[in-house]
């Protein structure tokens, strides 16, 4: 399998409010930029988005170094929250309903095709493709105000 490094990131103007995506692909030499928005969203769906867009624009199953600076993101899988929620028919451990379940539900079925490897960044700091994404994911939320 191909080894793709992703990165992705969400934002927020307003939470609800406008808000964007972005995702950037990194393969041998290449390098594909993707973002998008929604008018009304917050930014835990935008972040999802980004992630889930970034693993659809991969044509065949990958190994994917994936670099967020969601922890939301990140703990969900790592710790196997997400994937208790889809068990327990989208609700968490303490009975309350799991947020975002569509969305959770598409990422997990791409967790399926894809091996992911998940990675933190710290955001807004000195990591070139997280600060790209970040502002990828705010000219796109701009756009809608």
């Amino acid at each position: 399998m191909k080894t793709v490094t992703l990165y992705t990131d969400g934002a927020c103007s307003g939470n609800p409010g406008a808000g964007g995506w972005a995702a950037i692909l990194l393969f041998g030499g290449h390098k594909k930029e993707l973002s998008g928005g929604e008018r009304a969203t917050t930014n835990n769906r935008m972040e999802l988005t980004a992630v889930i867009k970034g693993l659809e624009a991969m044509k065949e199953p990958c190994i994917v170094e994936l670099y967020s600076d969601s922890k939301y993101i990140l703990d969900a899988l790592e710790k196997g929250w997400a994937v208790g929620w889809r068990k327990r028919g989208w609700v968490k451990g303490n009975k309350e309903p799991a947020l975002n379940p569509d969305l959770w539900a598409r990422l997990l079925d791409l967790c399926e095709v894809h091996k992911v490897n998940l990675h933190w960044v710290k955001g807004h700091a000195s990591n070139e493709y997280n600060n790209r994404c970040d502002q990828l994911a705010v000219a796109e939320w701009k756009k809608l105000k």
